[in-house]
């Protein structure tokens, strides 16, 4: 017997780190946990503003605190986001047959 590894073998672990690796940043970089995590954070930011508005911002705006409605607007959105990505993650996409021996 030889001191060399097996090549196949060590090839489908390779092959497999990187399929895990992929499935990883698709998750990572899903475009729902972008958008909802900046609607959440901007949200709050708005929010406070609304909670925190003097009258004379009330006045400028018709005694509609738009800045309150808004953030909450904007929170809801977020908290959509995050959850359409909780309840239905992002799967790896399986490989194609033939390809799997």
């Amino acid at each position: 017997m030889s001191d060399q590894p097996d090549l196949p073998n060590d090839l489908h672990q390779h092959v497999s780190d990187l399929e895990a690796k992929s499935a990883t940043a698709a998750r990572l970089f899903d475009i729902r946990r972008i958008i909802g995590g900046l609607f959440v954070v901007y949200g709050i930011i708005v929010t406070i503003a609304g909670i925190t508005a003097s009258d004379a911002d009330l006045r400028k705006a018709e005694d509609i605190n738009i800045n309150l409605w808004t953030g909450l607007g904007m929170l809801a959105l977020g908290l959509f986001f995050l959850g359409w990505l909780w309840l239905r993650p992002t799967v790896a996409p399986a490989a194609p047959p033939g390809e799997d021996e």
